[in-house]
Protein backbone atom coordinates (compact mmCIF):
# COMPACT_ATOMS: atom_id res chain seq x y z
CA UNK A 1 0.00 0.00 0.00
CA UNK A 2 1.27 3.03 -0.81
CA UNK A 3 2.25 5.58 2.03
CA UNK A 4 0.43 9.04 2.33
CA UNK A 5 2.82 11.56 2.11
CA UNK A 6 1.55 13.51 4.17
CA UNK A 7 2.33 11.00 7.14
CA UNK A 8 5.84 11.54 6.07
CA UNK A 9 5.93 14.84 5.83
CA UNK A 10 7.81 17.57 8.83
CA UNK A 11 6.87 20.60 9.55
CA UNK A 12 8.53 23.15 11.26
CA UNK A 13 7.08 23.57 14.57
CA UNK A 14 6.99 27.52 15.08
CA UNK A 15 9.08 29.24 17.21
CA UNK A 16 7.79 31.41 18.88
CA UNK A 17 10.37 35.29 19.78
CA UNK A 18 8.23 37.20 22.01
CA UNK A 19 4.83 36.59 23.79
CA UNK A 20 1.60 35.61 21.58
CA UNK A 21 -1.24 37.84 21.90
CA UNK A 22 -3.98 36.79 19.76
CA UNK A 23 -7.77 35.47 19.87
CA UNK A 24 -8.24 32.12 18.63
CA UNK A 25 -11.98 31.11 17.42
CA UNK A 26 -11.72 27.51 18.19
CA UNK A 27 -13.94 25.10 15.71
CA UNK A 28 -17.32 23.00 17.06
CA UNK A 29 -16.73 20.18 19.84
CA UNK A 30 -16.00 16.89 18.62
CA UNK A 31 -17.48 14.85 21.58
CA UNK A 32 -20.63 16.93 21.56
CA UNK A 33 -21.30 17.21 17.69
CA UNK A 34 -20.63 13.27 17.70
CA UNK A 35 -23.20 12.74 20.28
CA UNK A 36 -25.52 15.22 18.83
CA UNK A 37 -25.51 13.09 15.29
CA UNK A 38 -26.63 9.84 17.00
CA UNK A 39 -29.30 11.23 19.20
CA UNK A 40 -30.39 13.52 16.11
CA UNK A 41 -30.55 10.17 13.56
CA UNK A 42 -32.42 8.35 16.56
CA UNK A 43 -35.19 11.12 17.29
CA UNK A 44 -38.82 11.06 16.24
CA UNK A 45 -38.40 14.15 14.44
CA UNK A 46 -35.87 16.19 12.56
CA UNK A 47 -32.89 18.24 13.88
CA UNK A 48 -30.65 20.93 13.09
CA UNK A 49 -27.29 20.84 14.66
CA UNK A 50 -25.38 24.91 14.25
CA UNK A 51 -21.39 25.28 14.07
CA UNK A 52 -21.11 21.52 14.33
CA UNK A 53 -17.21 20.22 13.80
CA UNK A 54 -16.18 19.30 10.28
CA UNK A 55 -13.12 17.17 10.68
CA UNK A 56 -12.07 13.51 9.95
CA UNK A 57 -14.20 12.02 13.09
CA UNK A 58 -17.38 13.99 12.49
CA UNK A 59 -17.36 13.25 9.06
CA UNK A 60 -16.91 9.34 9.70
CA UNK A 61 -20.14 9.71 11.99
CA UNK A 62 -22.28 11.74 9.38
CA UNK A 63 -21.23 9.33 6.24
CA UNK A 64 -22.00 5.97 8.95
CA UNK A 65 -25.14 7.45 9.85
CA UNK A 66 -26.01 8.25 6.19
CA UNK A 67 -25.08 4.88 5.28
CA UNK A 68 -27.73 3.51 7.65
CA UNK A 69 -30.58 5.84 5.73
CA UNK A 70 -30.40 8.71 8.09
CA UNK A 71 -30.62 12.16 5.82
CA UNK A 72 -27.91 14.83 6.66
CA UNK A 73 -27.94 17.82 4.30
CA UNK A 74 -25.33 20.31 4.99
CA UNK A 75 -25.59 23.98 4.76
CA UNK A 76 -23.38 26.98 4.63
CA UNK A 77 -24.34 31.08 4.20
CA UNK A 78 -22.25 33.52 4.89
CA UNK A 79 -25.23 35.64 5.96
CA UNK A 80 -25.66 36.40 9.76
CA UNK A 81 -27.87 33.40 10.45
CA UNK A 82 -29.57 30.22 8.69
CA UNK A 83 -33.01 29.51 9.27
CA UNK A 84 -32.53 31.16 12.60
CA UNK A 85 -29.18 29.96 13.49
CA UNK A 86 -26.64 32.06 15.30
CA UNK A 87 -24.79 34.67 14.18
CA UNK A 88 -21.00 33.51 12.51
CA UNK A 89 -20.80 31.62 9.45
CA UNK A 90 -23.68 29.93 9.49
CA UNK A 91 -22.88 26.70 8.55
CA UNK A 92 -25.79 23.69 10.20
CA UNK A 93 -26.57 20.57 9.15
CA UNK A 94 -30.42 19.34 8.98
CA UNK A 95 -30.71 15.84 10.35
CA UNK A 96 -33.67 14.03 9.01
CA UNK A 97 -34.29 10.29 10.84
CA UNK A 98 -35.29 7.54 8.69
CA UNK A 99 -35.92 4.38 9.31
CA UNK A 100 -32.29 2.13 9.63
CA UNK A 101 -31.18 -0.25 7.18
CA UNK A 102 -28.73 -2.54 5.74
CA UNK A 103 -26.78 -3.77 4.68
CA UNK A 104 -24.42 -0.95 5.06
CA UNK A 105 -20.70 -0.54 5.36
CA UNK A 106 -18.96 1.81 8.05
CA UNK A 107 -15.46 3.20 8.26
CA UNK A 108 -14.79 4.24 11.53
CA UNK A 109 -11.50 5.54 10.84
CA UNK A 110 -9.56 5.51 14.10
CA UNK A 111 -12.19 7.43 15.55
CA UNK A 112 -12.91 5.92 19.27
CA UNK A 113 -16.74 7.47 19.27
CA UNK A 114 -17.85 6.15 15.81
CA UNK A 115 -16.19 2.68 16.46
CA UNK A 116 -18.10 2.74 19.84
CA UNK A 117 -21.12 4.77 19.82
CA UNK A 118 -22.99 3.16 16.17
CA UNK A 119 -22.86 -0.50 17.04
CA UNK A 120 -26.31 -0.47 18.92
CA UNK A 121 -27.40 1.79 16.38
CA UNK A 122 -26.74 -0.97 14.08
CA UNK A 123 -28.37 -3.29 16.48
CA UNK A 124 -31.23 -1.20 15.55
CA UNK A 125 -30.81 -1.60 11.73
CA UNK A 126 -33.00 -3.87 9.50
CA UNK A 127 -29.83 -5.46 8.04
CA UNK A 128 -26.37 -6.60 8.42
CA UNK A 129 -24.09 -3.74 9.46
CA UNK A 130 -19.97 -4.07 8.75
CA UNK A 131 -17.69 -1.92 10.66
CA UNK A 132 -14.57 -2.14 9.42
CA UNK A 133 -11.50 0.88 10.38
CA UNK A 134 -8.08 2.08 10.39
CA UNK A 135 -5.45 -0.63 10.89
CA UNK A 136 -5.27 1.00 14.94
CA UNK A 137 -8.77 0.63 15.27
CA UNK A 138 -8.13 -3.19 14.99
CA UNK A 139 -6.01 -2.86 18.54
CA UNK A 140 -8.61 -0.52 20.57
CA UNK A 141 -10.66 -2.10 22.86
CA UNK A 142 -14.39 -2.86 21.79
CA UNK A 143 -15.42 -5.93 23.95
CA UNK A 144 -17.34 -3.91 27.12
CA UNK A 145 -19.57 -3.04 24.18
CA UNK A 146 -19.96 -6.15 22.05
CA UNK A 147 -20.09 -8.17 25.23
CA UNK A 148 -22.85 -5.78 26.50
CA UNK A 149 -24.95 -5.66 23.03
CA UNK A 150 -24.85 -9.48 22.94
CA UNK A 151 -26.36 -9.45 26.63
CA UNK A 152 -29.14 -6.94 25.41
CA UNK A 153 -30.61 -9.50 22.46
CA UNK A 154 -28.15 -8.75 19.24
CA UNK A 155 -26.24 -10.76 17.36
CA UNK A 156 -22.64 -9.79 16.47
CA UNK A 157 -19.54 -11.70 14.63
CA UNK A 158 -16.67 -10.57 15.68
CA UNK A 159 -14.71 -14.48 15.12
CA UNK A 160 -14.03 -13.82 19.20
CA UNK A 161 -11.17 -10.97 19.11
CA UNK A 162 -13.13 -8.39 21.13
CA UNK A 163 -12.52 -6.05 18.53
CA UNK A 164 -12.77 -4.58 14.88
CA UNK A 165 -13.78 -5.79 12.27
CA UNK A 166 -16.72 -6.83 13.05
CA UNK A 167 -20.50 -7.64 11.30
CA UNK A 168 -23.62 -6.22 14.00
CA UNK A 169 -26.99 -8.36 12.36
CA UNK A 170 -29.64 -5.56 12.84
CA UNK A 171 -33.03 -6.89 13.30
CA UNK A 172 -34.81 -3.89 13.77
CA UNK A 173 -35.08 -3.55 17.09
CA UNK A 174 -33.34 -5.09 20.40
CA UNK A 175 -34.49 -6.36 23.55
CA UNK A 176 -32.86 -4.40 25.66
CA UNK A 177 -32.40 -4.36 30.19
CA UNK A 178 -29.83 -5.04 32.65
CA UNK A 179 -26.32 -5.46 31.61
CA UNK A 180 -23.24 -5.37 33.41
CA UNK A 181 -19.88 -4.18 31.88
CA UNK A 182 -16.23 -3.29 32.46
CA UNK A 183 -15.75 0.23 31.13
CA UNK A 184 -12.14 1.01 33.18
CA UNK A 185 -10.89 1.59 29.44
CA UNK A 186 -13.35 3.77 28.19
CA UNK A 187 -15.76 5.74 29.41
CA UNK A 188 -17.13 5.25 25.85
CA UNK A 189 -18.65 1.76 26.51
CA UNK A 190 -20.78 3.45 28.99
CA UNK A 191 -22.09 6.39 26.63
CA UNK A 192 -22.83 3.63 23.88
CA UNK A 193 -25.16 2.14 25.67
CA UNK A 194 -26.94 4.66 26.97
CA UNK A 195 -27.24 6.84 23.19
CA UNK A 196 -28.93 4.53 21.58
CA UNK A 197 -30.96 3.65 24.98
CA UNK A 198 -34.38 5.18 24.50
CA UNK A 199 -35.23 3.12 21.58
CA UNK A 200 -34.45 -0.43 22.81
CA UNK A 201 -38.07 -2.01 24.62
CA UNK A 202 -37.03 -1.95 27.64
CA UNK A 203 -34.05 0.70 27.95
CA UNK A 204 -31.57 0.17 29.61
CA UNK A 205 -29.58 -0.59 32.75
CA UNK A 206 -25.52 -0.10 32.88
CA UNK A 207 -23.95 -1.29 35.96
CA UNK A 208 -20.27 -0.66 35.49
CA UNK A 209 -18.24 -3.17 37.49
CA UNK A 210 -14.61 -2.55 37.18
CA UNK A 211 -12.23 -0.61 40.08
CA UNK A 212 -12.11 3.00 38.33
CA UNK A 213 -13.93 4.65 35.73
CA UNK A 214 -12.05 7.19 33.44
CA UNK A 215 -13.46 10.62 31.98
CA UNK A 216 -16.81 10.41 33.61
CA UNK A 217 -17.02 13.97 31.86
CA UNK A 218 -17.88 12.62 29.15
CA UNK A 219 -20.75 10.55 30.36
CA UNK A 220 -22.19 13.55 32.02
CA UNK A 221 -21.95 14.86 29.05
CA UNK A 222 -23.88 12.10 27.06
CA UNK A 223 -26.46 12.01 29.72
CA UNK A 224 -26.91 15.89 29.69
CA UNK A 225 -27.41 15.72 26.12
CA UNK A 226 -30.12 12.53 26.78
CA UNK A 227 -32.41 14.66 28.72
CA UNK A 228 -31.99 17.66 26.10
CA UNK A 229 -33.85 15.71 24.07
CA UNK A 230 -36.59 14.38 26.06
CA UNK A 231 -35.10 10.88 28.13
CA UNK A 232 -35.01 9.78 31.05
CA UNK A 233 -32.38 9.23 32.54
CA UNK A 234 -31.34 8.22 36.18
CA UNK A 235 -28.20 8.49 36.95
CA UNK A 236 -25.65 8.33 40.65
CA UNK A 237 -25.87 11.89 40.48
CA UNK A 238 -29.54 12.16 40.56
CA UNK A 239 -29.69 9.90 43.82
CA UNK A 240 -29.12 6.50 41.87
CA UNK A 241 -26.56 3.93 42.68
CA UNK A 242 -23.08 4.18 42.73
CA UNK A 243 -21.79 3.16 38.71
CA UNK A 244 -25.03 2.54 37.40
CA UNK A 245 -27.08 4.10 34.82
CA UNK A 246 -30.73 3.70 33.87
CA UNK A 247 -32.17 5.10 30.78
CA UNK A 248 -36.33 4.27 30.17
CA UNK A 249 -37.81 3.64 26.60
CA UNK A 250 -39.42 6.40 24.59
CA UNK A 251 -39.13 8.94 21.87
CA UNK A 252 -36.45 11.67 21.23
CA UNK A 253 -37.18 14.77 20.57
CA UNK A 254 -35.63 16.70 17.63
CA UNK A 255 -33.49 19.39 18.57
CA UNK A 256 -32.03 23.05 17.32
CA UNK A 257 -28.86 22.75 18.79
CA UNK A 258 -25.47 24.91 18.76
CA UNK A 259 -22.37 23.23 19.20
CA UNK A 260 -19.57 24.32 21.96
CA UNK A 261 -16.31 25.29 21.19
CA UNK A 262 -14.04 22.26 21.80
CA UNK A 263 -12.34 23.10 24.85
CA UNK A 264 -9.71 20.38 24.81
CA UNK A 265 -8.71 21.62 21.59
CA UNK A 266 -8.37 25.09 23.04
CA UNK A 267 -5.35 22.96 24.69
CA UNK A 268 -2.32 24.16 22.50
CA UNK A 269 -3.73 27.86 22.00
CA UNK A 270 -4.28 28.26 25.71
CA UNK A 271 -0.54 26.68 26.26
CA UNK A 272 0.81 29.62 24.20
CA UNK A 273 -0.41 32.23 26.36
CA UNK A 274 1.47 30.20 29.21
CA UNK A 275 4.47 29.03 27.57
CA UNK A 276 5.13 32.45 25.76
CA UNK A 277 4.03 34.44 28.98
CA UNK A 278 1.21 36.16 26.53
CA UNK A 279 -2.23 36.05 26.31
CA UNK A 280 -4.93 34.48 24.32
CA UNK A 281 -8.88 34.85 23.90
CA UNK A 282 -11.14 32.05 22.86
CA UNK A 283 -14.30 33.43 21.94
CA UNK A 284 -17.74 32.36 23.12
CA UNK A 285 -16.02 30.08 26.11
CA UNK A 286 -19.34 28.56 27.77
CA UNK A 287 -20.14 29.48 31.32
CA UNK A 288 -21.22 26.05 31.86
CA UNK A 289 -20.14 22.92 30.16
CA UNK A 290 -20.03 19.46 30.85
CA UNK A 291 -16.73 19.48 28.76
CA UNK A 292 -13.42 18.11 30.16
CA UNK A 293 -11.60 20.67 28.40
CA UNK A 294 -12.82 23.23 30.72
CA UNK A 295 -10.99 22.41 33.45
CA UNK A 296 -7.99 23.52 31.68
CA UNK A 297 -8.58 26.91 33.51
CA UNK A 298 -8.24 25.33 37.04
CA UNK A 299 -5.38 23.55 35.67
CA UNK A 300 -3.03 26.03 33.84
CA UNK A 301 -3.62 28.27 36.34
CA UNK A 302 -1.81 26.24 39.13
CA UNK A 303 0.93 26.20 36.42
CA UNK A 304 1.42 29.83 36.10
CA UNK A 305 -1.22 31.59 34.22
CA UNK A 306 -4.76 33.47 34.91
CA UNK A 307 -7.95 33.38 33.44
CA UNK A 308 -10.98 35.55 32.83
CA UNK A 309 -14.22 34.45 32.19
CA UNK A 310 -16.10 37.28 30.26
CA UNK A 311 -19.01 37.63 28.19
CA UNK A 312 -17.18 37.12 24.84
CA UNK A 313 -15.20 34.55 26.05
CA UNK A 314 -12.14 33.27 27.94
CA UNK A 315 -8.87 35.37 28.35
CA UNK A 316 -5.69 33.12 29.39
CA UNK A 317 -2.94 34.86 30.25
CA UNK A 318 0.75 33.77 30.92
CA UNK A 319 2.93 35.06 34.13
CA UNK A 320 6.18 34.37 32.10
CA UNK A 321 6.96 31.47 34.36
CA UNK A 322 5.60 27.66 34.32
CA UNK A 323 5.18 25.63 37.27
CA UNK A 324 5.52 21.64 38.07
CA UNK A 325 1.97 20.00 39.26
CA UNK A 326 1.00 17.19 40.59
CA UNK A 327 -2.11 16.38 39.11
CA UNK A 328 -4.98 14.00 39.05
CA UNK A 329 -6.48 13.59 35.06
CA UNK A 330 -8.40 10.67 35.05
CA UNK A 331 -11.06 12.54 33.96
CA UNK A 332 -9.45 14.47 31.78
CA UNK A 333 -7.46 12.38 30.13
CA UNK A 334 -7.32 13.58 26.79
CA UNK A 335 -5.59 16.72 28.14
CA UNK A 336 -2.62 14.66 29.30
CA UNK A 337 -0.10 15.04 26.10
CA UNK A 338 -0.77 18.91 26.49
CA UNK A 339 -0.06 19.20 29.89
CA UNK A 340 3.16 16.53 29.14
CA UNK A 341 4.59 18.97 26.81
CA UNK A 342 4.21 22.37 29.36
CA UNK A 343 5.50 20.03 32.12
CA UNK A 344 8.60 19.17 30.01
CA UNK A 345 9.01 23.10 29.79
CA UNK A 346 7.96 23.61 33.54
CA UNK A 347 10.68 25.01 36.24
CA UNK A 348 9.61 22.45 38.53
CA UNK A 349 8.81 18.38 37.82
CA UNK A 350 5.36 17.43 37.51
CA UNK A 351 3.55 14.00 37.83
CA UNK A 352 0.38 13.29 36.01
CA UNK A 353 -1.54 10.53 37.76
CA UNK A 354 -4.21 8.30 36.64
CA UNK A 355 -4.18 7.99 33.17
CA UNK A 356 -3.25 4.61 32.63
CA UNK A 357 -6.23 4.03 29.94
CA UNK A 358 -4.26 6.35 27.50
CA UNK A 359 -2.45 3.26 26.25
CA UNK A 360 -5.30 2.32 24.69
CA UNK A 361 -6.00 5.31 22.76
CA UNK A 362 -4.98 6.71 19.24
CA UNK A 363 -1.63 5.42 20.24
CA UNK A 364 -0.18 4.30 23.35
CA UNK A 365 0.18 8.08 24.62
CA UNK A 366 2.14 7.36 27.84
CA UNK A 367 5.22 5.29 25.70
CA UNK A 368 5.10 7.94 23.00
CA UNK A 369 5.07 11.33 25.18
CA UNK A 370 8.24 9.68 27.13
CA UNK A 371 10.13 8.41 23.87
CA UNK A 372 9.21 11.86 22.09
CA UNK A 373 10.42 14.33 24.73
CA UNK A 374 13.25 12.38 25.96
CA UNK A 375 14.39 12.42 22.12
CA UNK A 376 14.44 16.31 22.44
CA UNK A 377 16.67 15.75 25.59
CA UNK A 378 13.84 15.43 28.33
CA UNK A 379 13.47 13.42 31.23
CA UNK A 380 10.37 11.58 31.27
CA UNK A 381 9.60 8.58 33.43
CA UNK A 382 6.35 6.24 32.84
CA UNK A 383 4.93 5.14 35.92
CA UNK A 384 1.96 2.24 36.86
CA UNK A 385 -0.87 4.92 35.85
CA UNK A 386 1.02 7.90 34.27
CA UNK A 387 4.28 10.35 33.91
CA UNK A 388 6.87 11.72 35.90
CA UNK A 389 8.41 14.66 34.30
CA UNK A 390 11.68 16.36 34.62
CA UNK A 391 12.34 19.56 33.23
CA UNK A 392 15.46 19.61 31.05
CA UNK A 393 16.85 21.81 28.22
CA UNK A 394 15.08 20.71 25.50
CA UNK A 395 16.87 20.69 21.60
CA UNK A 396 15.60 20.39 18.10
CA UNK A 397 14.73 17.03 16.25
CA UNK A 398 11.86 15.35 14.76
CA UNK A 399 8.86 14.97 16.96
CA UNK A 400 6.33 11.99 15.52
CA UNK A 401 2.91 11.88 16.03
CA UNK A 402 2.11 7.97 15.75
CA UNK A 403 -1.24 9.23 13.39
CA UNK A 404 -2.60 10.61 16.96
CA UNK A 405 -3.83 14.56 16.64
CA UNK A 406 -2.75 15.06 20.43
CA UNK A 407 0.59 14.49 20.00
CA UNK A 408 0.95 16.38 16.66
CA UNK A 409 -0.29 19.59 19.39
CA UNK A 410 1.69 18.56 22.21
CA UNK A 411 4.78 19.23 19.57
CA UNK A 412 3.69 22.12 18.41
CA UNK A 413 3.47 23.36 22.09
CA UNK A 414 7.29 22.22 22.79
CA UNK A 415 8.01 23.95 19.32
CA UNK A 416 7.07 27.54 20.75
CA UNK A 417 10.14 27.70 23.29
CA UNK A 418 12.29 24.86 21.68
CA UNK A 419 13.67 25.79 18.25
CA UNK A 420 14.47 23.20 15.76
CA UNK A 421 11.34 21.10 16.36
CA UNK A 422 9.44 19.53 13.63
CA UNK A 423 5.88 17.83 13.52
CA UNK A 424 6.02 14.04 11.66
CA UNK A 425 2.26 14.29 10.15
CA UNK A 426 1.34 17.25 11.14
CA UNK A 427 -2.19 16.73 9.22
CA UNK A 428 -2.96 14.10 11.41
CA UNK A 429 -4.58 16.39 13.73
CA UNK A 430 -7.64 16.98 10.84
CA UNK A 431 -8.92 14.26 13.04
CA UNK A 432 -10.44 16.80 15.33
CA UNK A 433 -8.83 19.94 14.40
CA UNK A 434 -8.94 21.11 11.12
CA UNK A 435 -6.62 23.49 9.84
CA UNK A 436 -4.21 23.42 13.12
CA UNK A 437 -0.73 25.09 11.25
CA UNK A 438 -3.10 27.44 9.79
CA UNK A 439 -4.76 28.33 13.42
CA UNK A 440 -1.15 28.32 14.97
CA UNK A 441 0.61 30.15 12.19
CA UNK A 442 -2.27 32.46 12.67
CA UNK A 443 -1.90 33.12 16.12
CA UNK A 444 1.33 33.98 16.35
CA UNK A 445 1.02 36.63 13.79
CA UNK A 446 -1.66 38.08 15.43
CA UNK A 447 -0.41 41.42 17.22
CA UNK A 448 -3.42 41.90 18.89
CA UNK A 449 -7.22 41.26 20.19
Amino acid sequence: MPVNPAHTALWPAPYASEAVDATVHVPGSKSVTNRALVLAALASEPGWLRRPLRSRDTLLMAGALRELGVGIEETVSSSSSVAGGPEGTGEAWRVLPAGLSGPATVDVGNAGTVMRFLPPVAALADGPVRFDGDPRSYERPLNGVIDALRVLGARIDDDGRGALPLTVHGSGALDGGPVEIDASSSSQFVSALLLSAPRFNQGVEVRHTGSSLPSLPHIRMTVDMLRAVGAQVDTPESGGEPNVWRVTPGALLGRDLTIEPDLSNAQPFLAAALVTGGRVLIPDWPARTTQPGDRLREIFTEMGGSCELTDYGLVFTGSGSIHGIDVDLGDVGELTPGIAAVAALADSPSTLRNVSHLRLHETDRLAALTKEINELGGDVTETADGLHIRPRRLHGGIFHTYDDHRMATAGAIIGLAVEGVQIENVATTAKTLPDFPDLWTGMLGTSGV
